[in-house]
């Protein structure tokens, strides 16, 4: 869920790549599902039926659908009205507003949004091909171009949303998914939940995922874009090293460090790296955000050059996917623990409720009887 109010991005002009990494750039927007089904009754299940359960949270389940004209395959949050605050309502419809303005090849796509009476609807993009860090970790073989080909692909969307005054604010590795089984570059930026639309650097809302959030967020200082390009570099750091550059299993210690800005390049994993790499690293993890590399700054970094292509690709990394391995199983683990934690925690608060109404109920009913 979001976590401020904003007005929607409004501009849907078409990302021109202007760099490649080989073959045609894919057209946002193939098909307008609005525009398919504008004959149809607007409300859900006169437009979409649904398939197999996808995922689930505290709030909502995630289920597959298929449109009722072209049978396209979509996927749909469906998040029960009555679990929902006003503030999460309102980030919900922010959220929503948001997407539906994003016209980008590698930005998830959001074709419809219902509001019924007891449930709303987020119809998106169908991603059948999972994380791009599962993806990765399955390869037997991995060198720094295939890393710097994602980074300049994750880079790219940001800066379309941050043309278009987009902060994301929750940039991880759980939030960018793959458009398919097979092509290992169709990469989607997903959950624009915490996604906020301003002008300015003075967002102070704490929010983020502890390992990638940005030092000003922390020390409770205004922030804008640059928060998005931290969390980047925090990726980039993970996809070459296999390991992130701040840690700690103690989350006040973890933010100490992101405070000061302590990481290094160990030899053992970085001896192979490029300078050019390290150097776009350190552009990232600065910890003055008026000094940090910007989305069209860190487009024109020569890591991220085709000059360079070549060479980065026999840089090999086979030795550093083995740590990627182990610290995606330890990402996965802490996910499905936390997921668990918020499911019964919510079970556990409605069970409260009702015990609660239960002996409301039972006084309301012995007061009546004494009388």
């Amino acid at each position: 869920m979001g976590c401020v109010s904003s007005n929607s991005a409004a501009d849907d002009a078409k990302p021109v790549n202007k760099n490649p990494i080989g073959g045609n750039s894919k057209k946002p927007g193939d098909i307008s599902l609005t525009e398919l089904m504008k004959d149809l009754p607007n409300n859900f299940k006169s437009r979409y039926t649904l398939g197999d359960d996808l995922g689930s949270g505290a709030y909502s389940v995630v289920k597959s659908a298929s449109s009722k004209v072209g049978n396209h395959k979509v996927a749909v949050k469906i998040v029960t009205r009555k679990n929902l605050d006003k503030e999460d309502e309102k980030g919900l419809r922010q959220e929503v507003e948001i997407l539906k303005a994003m016209k980008h090849s590698n930005i998830v796509q959001c074709y419809d949004f219902f509001e019924e009476p007891d449930k709303f609807y987020v119809v998106l993009e169908y991603l059948e091909g999972g994380e791009l860090f599962d993806r990765i970790v399955k390869k037997v073989s991995y060198n720094e171009k295939e890393a710097r080909d994602t980074v300049f692909l994750v880079i790219s969307a940001i800066k379309y949303c941050h043309d278009r005054n987009v902060v994301h604010r929750d940039l991880k590795p759980e939030n960018l998914l793959l458009k398919t089984k097979t092509d290992d570059f169709d990469i989607k930026i997903a959950d624009f939940g915490f996604a906020i639309q301003t002008k300015d650097s003075g967002l102070q809302t704490q929010c983020g995922t502890p390992n990638y959030i940005a030092p000003e967020i922390l020390e409770k200082k205004p922030y804008g874009k640059p928060v998005d390009m931290w969390s980047i570099g925090v990726i980039t750091y993970i996809l070459l090293g296999g390991y992130p550059p701040f840690y700690n299993d103690n989350q006040s210690k973890l933010f100490a460090i992101i405070k000061k800005g302590q990481y290094e390049f160990h030899k053992n994993y970085w001896g192979n790296i490029s300078n050019e790499a390290k150097d776009f690293i350190r552009g990232l993890l600065t910890l003055d955000a008026s000094k940090r590399l910007s989305a069209n700054e860190a487009l024109a970094h020569p890591w991220l050059s085709p000059d360079l292509i070549s060479s980065l690709a026999k840089r090999n990394l086979d030795s550093n996917l083995a740590e990627l391995k182990k610290y995606n199983a330890q990402r996965k683990f802490k996910g499905a623990a936390k997921a668990i934690m918020a499911v019964n925690k919510m079970k556990n608060l409605t069970t409260s409720i009702k015990k609660a109404a239960a002996e409301s109920n039972a006084a309301s009913e012995a007061d009546g009887n004494q009388l």
